[in-house]
């Protein structure tokens, strides 16, 4: 697959994710808890997303590049829509950024591809599950239960909707105007999940408690962050010292990367995690607003 170091480590945390999750699918559908199929299908898309994601699904040119965010000044992966491309470039150019700010920049970026990518695949599969729906006549009670699949699955769709739209509009904001120094949160994914809790059906208490686990959350992001980049140069210093044939130094080295990529691991494993708790409660509270 030819990834960096840091992304292996990520697939490794999405695949341990992966793996719990279809466990817990075994276990409630050998207990007649899934007939309807809807929590089967989402594993499966859940799949088809790792798979786009790190280029193992067959197709050419949609594995993601090793990605230092930016090197030497340009990114090395492109966004794959040119409303996003038109506005990196001119944040890019702009002179509104320091190199830090830059980076975080290009890592929201990354990030509303990723949702936007998320999004097509989900509605190819509504798309499809439409088709087989379309194609059945008699009005049993399977096909009702199908019909409330298809509801949700076109719930989630809008949800996703209007997260990629609220975080167009933030991007295109901060790349005119640069960021907002008095900004609540930094983390991109964090951003989208404090918008989307301010939209839903929680109390003032209960919100304030949702603040308050978003720093934490976002700490522990920074913290992942943190552990990715000493990785990355970790990697670097491993590769140049093995062409230095000092064993001394290059077992002292090896023990240090793989210090740093179980840690990266772990870390990786529980920011995905926690993600897909907080979104859950979000989730809920979004369908009340609904009911």
């Amino acid at each position: 697959l030819h990834l960096s170091a840091v992304k292996l480590a990520e697939l490794h945390s999405d695949l341990k994710i992966q793996e719990k999750d279809e466990l817990s699918w075994k276990k409630l559908k050998a207990e007649g808890l899934d007939e309807d199929g809807e929590k089967e299908a989402k594993l499966r898309r859940n799949l088809n997303v790792i798979m786009t994601k790190y280029g193992m699904n067959g197709k050419k040119d949609s594995q993601l590049v090793d990605t230092n965010y930016i090197k030497d000044g340009t990114e090395s992966d492109t966004l794959d829509d040119p409303r996003l491309e038109k506005l990196w470039s001119k944040a890019k150019t702009s002179g509104k950024f320091s190199d830090e700010e830059l980076d975080k920049l290009w890592r929201e970026f990354k990030h509303h591809k990723e949702k936007i990518r998320e999004y097509n695949i989900l509605l190819e599969t509504v798309s499809r599950t439409e088709d087989i729906h379309k194609n059945v006549i008699s009005p049993s009670e399977e096909n009702l239960v199908k019909e409330e699949v298809l509801h949700n699955k076109h719930r989630e769709l809008k949800e996703k909707l209007r997260s990629i739209n609220q975080g167009f509009e933030r991007l295109r904001k901060v790349s005119h105007q640069g960021y907002d120094t008095t900004s609540e949160f930094e983390e991109p994914r964090v951003i989208d999940l404090w918008d989307m809790a301010k939209s839903a059906n929680f109390t003032e208490k209960e919100l304030e408690s949702f603040r308050e686990e978003l720093k934490h959350f976002e700490a522990k992001i920074e913290k992942h962050h943190h552990y990715q980049k000493q990785l990355e140069i970790s990697h670097q210093k491993l590769k140049h010292v093995e062409g230095t044939g000092d064993k001394d130094h290059l077992n002292r080295n090896k023990e240090k990367y793989a210090m740093l990529q179980e840690k990266t691991k772990e870390l990786g494993y529980k920011v995905k995690k926690h993600l897909q708790d907080l979104s859950s409660r979000i989730s809920q509270g979004l369908q009340h607003n609904e009911l």
